[in-house]
């Protein structure tokens, strides 16, 4: 919706306040705006200058060198507790990953190589675990061994219930 039809008298402060979800006072600060310096003024002023929040000059490098010289196998928050506690540069924690990142200190998640699992074959037998009990308590073994168990306790889902079969085999193994 153009300011240009409250100008010109089509529609009311309040109902294009209420059209673009403003308050009607906001609506007469556009306007006021618009009259004084048309178009060009809706645009933000602060366009062109540096953002309030930005880090002051040569604190952000400062950051880095201490995490370069200390901490450089530490994650963005483990770095950023360290840089508060130790050397007293408050910053937070993703303000850390962005300096991280951009230093070339941290590779992104999405751009971090996927980690390799170790496959999980089927077993032969129907939910068969491979148990190791690796205890020295005298109560469990009298001599020093360990038990090894394989065992079946569940069913595969694509078997019908009455396939589950239970399979135990005991393998002692003795140390010295």
């Amino acid at each position: 919706m153009k300011l240009t039809y409250v100008v010109d008298r089509h529609l009311t402060t309040q109902m294009a306040a209420q059209r673009l979800g403003i308050s009607a006072g906001q609506c007469r600060r556009l306007l006021s705006r618009y009259r004084e310096s048309g178009p060009p003024g809706m645009a933000n002023r602060r366009r062109g200058n540096p953002s309030n929040n930005q880090l002051p000059d040569g604190f952000a490098q400062y950051a880095l060198n201490i995490i370069r010289d200390r901490y450089t196998d530490f994650g963005p928050t483990l770095a950023y507790v360290k840089l508060a506690e130790l050397h007293d540069v408050h910053l937070s924690k993703e303000t850390v990953r962005s300096l991280m990142v951009k230093a070339g200190l941290r590779i992104p998640r999405k751009q971090r190589a996927p980690k390799i699992q170790q496959p999980r074959y089927r077993r032969a037998c129907c939910g068969e675990l491979m148990q190791i009990d690796g205890c020295k308590q005298p109560s469990l073994v009298r001599e020093p061994c360990t038990r090894l168990y394989r065992t079946g306790l569940r069913r595969r889902r694509d078997e019908p219930p009455d396939a589950a079969s239970i399979c135990k085999t005991g393998i002692d193994i003795h140390l010295f």
